[in-house]
């Protein structure tokens, strides 16, 4: 792949104040997108931001909660006022929270279900007009290995994930014919400031470890690699299907 074989491409990425986000915007840049950068708040993405220019590429932050129809739709229309077009979506932005299914309270589903599916869907019905009619369109939606298995404490979170796998399934089938292929990564553990409660208990940590056969954490970086793979040309007949990237974890 050429280094800059994004350049004049846009890509549109949610949740990129930090983490896996992050490391997708500076990859990104780095081939030559010019990258809008979405989380809550701009402060949330101002690091992110510097870092981006200070690559040498165009960036612009923006503020939106995801779960929200009406800030998407304004996302939508300022994305198309600052950069006139939008090639790749990546929709990073999720949460969780570590319960059992019956002790969650409906405000706790809510959350977990607007912020991992319906921020998703939102961002795909509000710039998926946007992306058609151009010839190459990526939307890589972040799922996890718990769109695949599930384990004590993280079965909403599952379900939420089950369902972005099936979204992806679904965008790829409707959107094949605009030339936009839609994919989905499922990370396994990986060092983020969402595992960071994990790794900071040395017994728990352990346990996770040893039941991952390369028996690390993965890292930001190794998730961005495999997402600008998938926003080249080499990738074009990659579509509706998830690519685990867990170090092994989903093959026992």
């Amino acid at each position: 792949m050429a280094d800059r074989f994004l350049e004049g491409r846009v890509a549109v990425i949610t949740g990129a104040g930090r983490g896996i986000g992050r490391a997708i915007a500076l990859v990104l840049a780095g081939a030559g997108a010019r990258i809008a950068l979405v989380d809550r708040t701009r402060a949330d993405v101002a690091d992110t931001s510097a870092l981006v220019q200070d690559a040498g590429a165009q960036c612009e932050t923006f503020a939106c909660d995801v779960r929200e129809d009406a800030q998407v739709q304004t996302l939508a229309s300022q994305v198309m006022q600052r950069f006139g077009a939008v090639h790749i979506l990546v929709n990073n932005a999720g949460t969780a929270i570590r319960k059992k299914v019956h002790e969650f309270t409906l405000e706790e589903w809510r959350l977990v279900m607007e912020t991992n599916l319906t921020g998703p869907w939102l961002m795909c019905r509000h710039l998926i007009p946007h992306m058609k009619g151009r010839g190459y369109g990526r939307i890589i939606n972040m799922t996890s290995i718990m769109a695949h298995v599930s384990s004590d404490g993280r079965g909403v979170y599952s379900a939420s994930k089950h369902g972005l796998l099936g979204l992806t399934k679904a965008l790829a089938v409707e959107l094949a014919a605009d030339g936009i292929t839609a994919v989905a990564i499922s990370p396994g553990f990986v060092e983020t400031d969402l595992t960071a409660p994990l790794r900071a208990d040395a017994q728990k940590s352990a346990a996770l470890l040893a039941q991952t056969p390369l028996q690390r954490y993965g890292r930001p970086e190794e998730i961005a690699a495999l997402a600008l793979y998938l926003c080249s040309d080499a990738a074009a007949y990659i579509t509706g299907n998830d690519v685990l990237i867990d170090g092994g974890w989903c093959a026992q």
